[in-house]
């Protein structure tokens, strides 16, 4: 299923909803304070995060907006206590896309990041592309962020090399020409589009390299450019 953080300082709360989304089939990691679920948002890779404003050392509203800058299309479920108007405006224009007062409902709750969940995953808000192949290892790109993965594995690339995978991604199984590519390419400081056209060559190889053992391939059609096809088994 998913990965999922959960900020909350209280531990009976914390430790209730672990298990009840774990029991979902979830990946859960908790944070009982904002220092710690920083540190972890640094570290490690979430699909959804469920945010308590209340936390010591470092407060929701301000991991919020900490978290907004760096990880835009990251989905936040805040839970809180507060049940003024303001409070909730407040958290939804910090960037929380939705919000629980306390007591709640477990079930709303489950409903509410199941939505979220599904909405991120659509391109068009930002979230991952997957390609389909018969490899246990699939291939799943970030569609805002230079991220991408085969099964667990994080793909080390330049933004050049994930500009480029998520062009092939998003068309797969068409092809995709060369003017299209440098479109989507932005020229780096001393760099020019003319260089970059003249090295493509190179970062289809060495995307080739990196996509072994996923059941893709990426081939050069003569003449017109390049497709993103599954390889028979």
């Amino acid at each position: 299923m998913s990965s999922l953080l959960i900020i909350e300082d209280d531990e009976l709360l914390r430790d209730g909803l672990s298990a009840q989304l774990r029991q979902l089939g979830h990946a859960v990691t908790t944070a009982a304070d904002g220092e710690l679920a920083q540190r972890l948002l640094e570290s490690d890779r979430f699909d959804g995060v469920i945010l308590d404003l209340g936390l010591p050392k470092i407060s929701g509203m301000e991991l919020l907006r900490w978290l907004r800058k760096r990880l835009p299309a990251l989905p936040v479920l805040i839970l809180t206590a507060r049940d003024d108007v303001d409070d909730r405006v407040q958290g939804l224009n910090a960037g929380a896309d939705d919000y629980l007062t306390k007591p709640f409902d477990m079930a709303e709750l489950q409903a509410r990041l199941a939505a979220l969940l599904r909405r991120a995953a659509l391109p068009a808000f930002g979230g991952s592309l997957e390609v389909a192949s018969q490899s246990t290892r699939r291939l799943r790109v970030d569609a805002s962020l230079p991220q991408a993965w085969l099964g667990d594995e994080p793909l080390d690339l330049t933004q050049r090399e994930w500009a480029l995978l998520s062009l092939l991604v998003t068309h797969a199984g068409r092809v995709v020409s060369r003017e299209d590519v440098l479109e989507t390419w932005q020229a780096e400081p001393g760099d020019s589009l003319s260089s970059a056209s003249n090295a493509l060559e190179v970062y289809i190889h060495r995307l080739r390299r990196k996509l072994v053992d996923s059941g893709l391939n990426i081939r050069n059609v003569r003449g017109l450019g390049y497709m993103l096809e599954t390889t028979p088994q």
